[in-house]
């Protein structure tokens, strides 16, 4: 009875570790195609050839260096081998000019991205969006809000700009989105000409709600769409 007992709490666990590895891959396999859309969006601005893996196109480095630059207007020297070490120097580059732009880089090597690091390479992205997409977009706000944080800037602003939508309560950047209801608000909140509210909150379904948002983001405003409703 004690060694049943505890192959079904084995079992249990078990179970419950592969339902935890399974969201986590699914959360990556979202950021990577989100944040592949993004580079390949600023990739299309500098006339450059598109990513088709994030995580195997940036180990050598030196479509890391092209998107950097693109992004400072720089020149960035690149290795001309391909070996591992020519691929640590372009990476060692890479993170220098991070660091001279002031971008947070917490705990990331060259190695990690050489050596294809799933978590590391999509947090060095995000760094990279949070630095030129957020900052220097939102420099005013920041300023306003007294915050030096990016993402409780971000935040704020959001929660400032949808105060007045009472089905909306954007806590964070997760769970807080997934009915398409803070889509719509903030770009209503800026663009209340655009459509009209109701006929939005009304809507059924999350995934027409959202639909709905990205397409008017794209249409309207020229906001590529980085996500897919679902």
């Amino acid at each position: 009875m004690a060694e049943s007992g505890h192959r079904e709490e084995d079992s249990a666990v078990d179970e419950f570790n592969d339902i935890i590895k399974s969201r986590s891959d699914e959360r990556e396999d979202v950021q990577k195609k989100t944040f592949t859309k993004w580079v390949n969006a600023q990739f299309a601005k500098f006339g450059t050839h598109p990513i088709e893996d994030l995580f195997n196109d940036f180990c050598d480095g030196r479509r890391l260096l092209e998107l950097l630059e693109g992004l400072t207007g720089q020149k960035l020297g690149k290795e001309k081998g391909s070996t591992r070490v020519h691929a640590l120097n372009n990476v060692n580059k890479a993170l220098q000019v991070l660091q001279k732009n002031n971008v947070d880089l917490v705990n990331i090597g060259s190695t990690d991205i050489v050596d294809g690091n799933h978590k590391l390479t999509l947090g060095l992205i995000w760094s990279i969006i949070l630095h030129w997409q957020v900052k220097n977009v939102m420099k005013n706000i920041m300023a306003g809000l007294q915050q030096t944080n990016s993402e409780k800037i971000l935040l704020s602003w959001v929660r400032q700009s949808t105060q007045n939508y009472p089905q909306v309560n954007v806590v964070n950047f997760t769970s807080s989105w997934s009915d398409g209801l803070a889509f719509n608000a903030l770009i209503h909140s800026h663009r209340p000409d655009l459509f009209d509210w109701d006929n939005v909150a009304c809507q059924q379904s999350a995934i027409q709600r959202l639909d709905h948002a990205f397409n008017t983001a794209k249409r309207h405003l020229g906001i590529e769409k980085l996500l897919d409703p679902e």
